[in-house]
């Protein structure tokens, strides 16, 4: 029977808020058609950072129970059958990803930098071109943009490392990650995301470690800080 039993997962912050909002809108404190609160002011009010806040109105989004419109604010939708359970796990908090691509990036990328062959540049060179090639023809590089650092990643040596970038990185492709791309990557974040690996690029070239990583920890904390900062689209 003991292997048998399994242990609750503890719910994220983000279902946490999220059900706190749901909690008010079933209590009519949010009736629906309702506008809520901007962001900053509904955060002081619940007592949570504004990048959780936000977490948890993407999870609401994907739920039904609110709908974000651009450039008007988040109203609560006229569905309430849709707002009676709590919310589900649509994936681990996309804040903490990038916190944890941070640590693991960081440190990987120390040994890639030392390492790095002239094979391993030609590819980050032609993935970087192609990345250019797509983001000019209106396309989103996802796949030049994993790429890119699963090849930094392999740069390092070490197999379990990369693996485990990998893992992270196709993280995105979760509810609540997918749904926060669609609502804040444009073409404009794409080319600031392309000069960010280029100056990665440009410090593996010059065999820079302790730039490499500097870069890489810029690039993944300029990633967070735009979806976190942008307004809805």
């Amino acid at each position: 029977m003991n292997g048998s039993i399994k242990a609750a997962e503890p719910r994220r912050l983000y279902q946490q808020i999220a059900d706190q909002i749901r909690t008010l809108i079933n209590g009519g404190h949010f009736p629906a058609g309702a506008r809520l609160p901007a962001e900053r002011e509904l955060a002081q009010q619940l007592g949570v950072s504004r990048p959780s806040l936000r977490e948890a109105l993407i999870a609401l989004e994907i739920d039904g129970s609110v709908e974000i419109r651009m450039g008007s604010g988040i109203y609560v939708t006229a569905e309430p059958e849709r707002r009676t359970w709590q919310t589900g796990s649509m994936g681990e908090s996309p804040v903490e990803l990038m916190e944890a691509r941070a640590a693991v990036e960081g440190a990987v990328i120390l040994a890639a930098a030392a390492r790095v062959t002239p094979e391993g540049l030609k590819s980050l060179r032609q993935i970087l071109d192609t990345m250019r090639v797509e983001i000019e023809a209106g396309r989103k590089p996802l796949d030049q943009d994993r790429l890119f650092h699963l090849t930094v990643a392999t740069q390092s040596g070490n197999s379990v490392l990369a693996h485990i970038v990998g893992d992270l990185f196709d993280e995105r492709h979760s509810p609540i990650s997918a749904q926060i791309r669609t609502r804040f990557e444009t073409p404009d974040t794409w080319h600031r995301a392309l000069e960010e690996h280029e100056a990665i690029y440009a410090a593996l070239e010059a065999h820079d470690p302790l730039l490499a990583q500097a870069m890489m920890h810029a690039h993944l904390e300029e990633s967070k800080r735009r979806w976190m900062e942008n307004e809805p689209r």
